[in-house]
């Protein structure tokens, strides 16, 4: 396997000392757990835990070498600041890299969009689409992701994420994409940030990062689509926006196919294509059309990107779904545990309620973080798209869902949980063959744990 990174390379980017044997790597990572042979293990400092703890695990896991900032035993690179010597080493790969680099943010959908879009990109340009893995989006996911990046890759496709205004700016320009894409805005974060405007100006802080001659897309089905258009005039030179009605890129038609996804028709700015989409719910329309507004964008193959599209399977916690055994049958278990907002909340719930031959639809639903003040209401706002979705049953977790429930006012079965454990216990008591079940919440509830038990480590599971 080629060198990533030779260990003079990594001297030469951080301005380190080379302790021990010189060393090559073929990957780099800051969880021991992730480390394969060959590897550089980073061994980050954190609140709880010191990276420097685990270096031992790491040699031991067959790691080439080891970042660190106090001498170790094995061969490493001594600096005085690790998260610096990271951050110097994502500019590196940046500088080095000669491809097309896409950046991708946005409230909802922003991990569903990469993965697609990346998938679109390794159908025209085989093993030469690199991808920031999980959500690898903060402050130390991007450089990680960038330093991970190799050299002769022809395209990267790199997401950025943020809690607070001025994060996305700081990412975006290590990042320095040619493309610059956000999914939507909607009210995830607004604690932190106060408003739907702030959230739109913080996401806008994508474009900044632009390099010459860069393309924003934007969403065209928002209010604050006009504020990110005068965002992107001041940085990008071209702008692409997708969605309905004017969108530059938009939906012709689409009509459910039958596999449960979406057989779309779209109109893009020099052609139109057909196209299948595996994933159900309309949120995937329009994830589609801006993974095709990006493709078409960069001159990469439409056809093929829209058959990755039509291929592309259900992601861990994003949609992944699962047929398990229950006694008589089996129920389908559709696990969008990783992350939840309005907006998300409303989109899943529809998808469900589109669900065919289905002999009950179970909602187990935990809380959406990061609301503030603003989380009561938005919570029992989603009263109107579970009565729309058709849900027979509801399993509330956590007292923070309290507005829900009586914003129902009834109309509806109920049952309330405390956590993950007692939400799966009331699933299992209840859930009968024919039954499709909805776990979503934020990844801090921990609804994770409630699916890989009930599908027994997924050892039945089926996208």
């Amino acid at each position: 396997m080629t060198a990533l990174w030779t260990s003079d390379e990594i001297v030469a980017a951080t301005g380190g000392k080379l302790i021990g044997a010189s060393f090559e790597v073929v990957g780099v990572a800051f969880d021991s757990r992730e480390i394969e042979p060959g590897f550089l293990f980073v061994a980050m400092p954190g609140t709880v835990y010191d990276g420097h703890q685990f270096v031992a695990k790491a040699i031991a896991s067959g790691a080439a070498g080891v970042l660190v900032s106090q001498a170790v035993d094995g061969p490493h690179i001594l600096v005085a600041d690790v998260p610096a010597a990271l951050t110097a080493m994502a500019v590196e790969a940046r500088r080095r890299m000669k491809g097309t680099v896409l950046g991708v943010t946005g409230s909802v959908g922003k991990t569903s969009t990469k993965e697609a879009l990346a998938a679109a990109l390794e159908r025209f340009s085989p093993h030469k689409v690199h991808r920031s893995v999980k959500s690898y989006n903060n402050h130390t996911g991007v450089p990680l992701s960038l330093a991970r990046m190799p050299r002769d890759s022809r395209y990267a496709v790199l997401e950025m994420g943020m809690n607070n205004a001025g994060e996305i700016a700081a990412l975006t320009r290590l990042v320095r994409p040619h493309v610059a894409l956000i999914t939507a805005i909607a009210s995830a974060h607004i604690e932190n940030l106060g408003s739907m405007e702030a959230i739109a100006d913080a996401k806008a802080e994508i474009f900044e990062g632009l390099e010459p001659d860069g393309v924003a897309i934007i969403p065209e089905d928002t209010p604050h689509r006009d504020r990110l258009l005068k965002a992107a005039r001041r940085w990008a030179d071209r702008i692409v926006t997708f969605g309905s009605g004017e969108a530059d890129v938009s939906a012709l038609h689409a009509v459910r196919a039958d596999n449960g996804g979406s057989l779309v028709t779209a109109r893009l700015v020099e052609s139109e294509v057909t196209y299948t989409i595996a994933q159900r719910g309309d949120h995937w329309v329009s994830n589609s059309l801006a993974v095709l507004a990006a493709v078409e964008a960069v001159g990469a193959d439409l056809a093929v990107a829209g058959l990755a599209l039509a291929e592309m399977g259900g992601l861990k916690g994003r949609g992944e779904r699962h047929m398990l055994d229950v006694d008589g049958g089996q129920y389908l278990l559709i696990d969008e545990s990783y992350n939840a907002n309005p907006a998300s909340m409303a989109a899943t719930l529809k998808s469900l309620g589109a669900e065919r031959d289905v002999k009950r639809r179970i909602a187990v639903l935990g809380p959406m973080r990061e609301l503030g003040e603003k989380a009561a209401e938005l919570h029992a706002g989603l009263a109107e798209a579970v009565r729309e979705a058709g849900i027979d049953h509801l399993i509330l977790v956590h007292a923070d869902m309290r507005p829900l429930e009586d914003a129902l006012d009834g109309d509806i079965i109920v049952d309330r949980a405390e956590g993950p454990d007692d939400a799966a216990e009331l699933l299992a008591r209840i859930v009968e063959p024919g039954d499709a079940v909805l776990v979503k919440a934020s990844n801090s509830i921990g609804l994770a744990k409630l699916v890989e038990r009930m599908a027994g480590g997924l050892a039945t599971c089926s996208t």
